[in-house]
């Protein structure tokens, strides 16, 4: 089994926390977010993508491919995502509760940066996820990453 194989059970049990620490205290949201959502979509996309993990904080992008197409990666499990660059691929999925994955946009990154919301004091640029996915409507297989063939990602 490989180590990628363990993180469906990993989230599951993590939400089972989740789920006990909201019905102790519901006077405050414990969903998991930030960093931890961020590098498990980032180890998820490396394998079920094949990409290159590029080192962390590297600017604008997070991997890249075989062919050495850069690629940043956003995993949410929320609304929006935003962006700080352009990318020149983009690849955004949503984490579920049960430890599989939604593919949301698969394709060139210059369309969601162009569309995306005014830069933010934050410095970056927020984006739906609904729009996301009605841009993906309009990607080509051929500009889409491809899937390993893995079962727990869901397009």
């Amino acid at each position: 089994m490989h180590e990628i194989d363990h993180i469906p059970d990993i989230v599951r049990r993590l939400y089972a926390l989740v789920a006990e620490l909201h019905q102790r205290f519901p006077h405050r949201p414990f969903t998991p977010d930030g960093h931890l959502v961020g590098s498990l979509g980032e180890v998820l996309a490396e394998h079920y993508y094949g990409l290159k993990l590029l080192e962390c904080s590297t600017a604008c992008h997070d991997a890249e491919t075989a062919d050495g197409k850069l690629v940043q990666i956003k995993a949410t499990q929320k609304k929006m995502v935003a962006m700080r660059a352009q990318p020149d691929h983009l690849l955004v999925i949503l984490l579920k509760p049960d430890g599989t994955i939604e593919e949301i946009y698969n394709g060139p990154g210059e369309e969601p940066w162009t569309v995306a919301g005014a830069m933010g004091r934050n410095g970056q640029r927020p984006i739906s996820v609904a729009k996301l996915r009605s841009l993906m409507v309009h990607v080509s297989p051929a500009s889409k990453l491809p899937l390993t063939g893995s079962p727990a990602v869901r397009s």
